[in-house]
C-alpha cells in the first residue's frame, strides 16, 4: 500500500527545502497508546487489591465488634445476676440445695446399707450350702 497523500500546500519558503522527518500518525497512537494501556491496567489491578484488602480488613473489623459485643453482653448478664438478685434470696437457694443434698446422701447410705446387707445375707446361704 502507497501512503496517502495529504492535500495541503507546502509553503513558498519550505518548497525548496528537504522535510524534517515525518512521523507516521500510527506510530504515534502506539507510542502513546501502549503506556497508557499499561498505565490503566496497573492501576486497576492496584484497585482491585485494595479493594480485597479493605474487604478482609472489614470483615476482620466486623468479627472483633461481634466478639467485642459478646463479652460485654456476657458482663453485663454476670452483673445483673450480682446486683438484681437480692443476697437473702441466694442464702435461702443455697440452704434448699443444701437440705436436698442432705436428703440425697441419707437416701444412698440406707441403700448402701441395704445393698451390703443384701450381699451379707447372700454369702451367708452360699456357706450354709
Amino acid at each position: 500500500m502507497g501512503r496517502a497523500v495529504l492535500p495541503f500546500k507546502v509553503p513558498a519558503e519550505r518548497q525548496g527545502r528537504k522535510m524534517p522527518i515525518q512521523i507516521e500518525p500510527t506510530w504515534w497512537i502506539t507510542a502513546v497508546e501502549a503506556p497508557i494501556v499499561a498505565a490503566l491496567f496497573w492501576m486497576i489491578h492496584g484497585l482491585r487489591r485494595d479493594l480485597q484488602a479493605r474487604i478482609d480488613h472489614g470483615d476482620q473489623r466486623d468479627s472483633d465488634a461481634l466478639t467485642r459485643t459478646r463479652e460485654d453482653l456476657a458482663q453485663f448478664k454476670i452483673e445483673v445476676a450480682r446486683t438484681y438478685v437480692p443476697l437473702s434470696l441466694i442464702r435461702d437457694l443455697d440452704r434448699r440445695i443444701a437440705d436436698h443434698l442432705i436428703r440425697i446422701e441419707a437416701k444412698l447410705d440406707e441403700v448402701t446399707l441395704a445393698s451390703i446387707a443384701v450381699a451379707q445375707a447372700a454369702r451367708r446361704a452360699e456357706d450354709r450350702e
